[in-house]
């Protein structure tokens, strides 16, 4: 959800890609259709297993995991606290994601603030 609304929201300041610590080999069915109702289609999303040499070649690490993550400095690292709806009810996925885009938000308007005209994209 989180690299969905980042990519389809705030691709003039950053490049998202995610990982998890445990991927499923699809997108769930519930997370599409909830993607589906903000018009973001997650429905061809390949979810990618977390490898922390990877952190290397990103700006900023957001971690939803509620896990420590190793070797990324504090100060590249954002920890959101949010639910996993896996297996839950559909307003518990609605609830999940609507968190997921309040936060985006707040983080692309940031990185608004924080770049100048035809500044760079970060990779998140």
């Amino acid at each position: 959800m989180a690299e969905a609304f980042a990519n389809h929201y705030g691709s003039d300041v950053l490049s998202a890609a995610s990982a998890g610590l445990s991927p499923i080999s699809h997108v769930a069915r519930d997370t599409v259709r909830v993607m589906a109702e903000k018009n973001v289609d997650v429905s061809s999303h390949v979810p990618q297993l977390y490898d922390p040499r990877e952190t290397v070649k990103f700006d900023l690490i957001v971690n939803l995991s509620g896990l420590t993550l190793p070797g990324i400095p504090s100060d590249h690292l954002l920890e959101w606290k949010v639910a996993d709806p896996y297996r839950s009810s559909i307003e518990k996925y609605q609830a999940t994601r609507d968190e997921v885009e309040r936060l985006v938000m707040k983080l692309i308007l940031d990185l608004r603030r924080q770049s100048e005209p035809k500044a760079k994209k970060r990779k998140v």
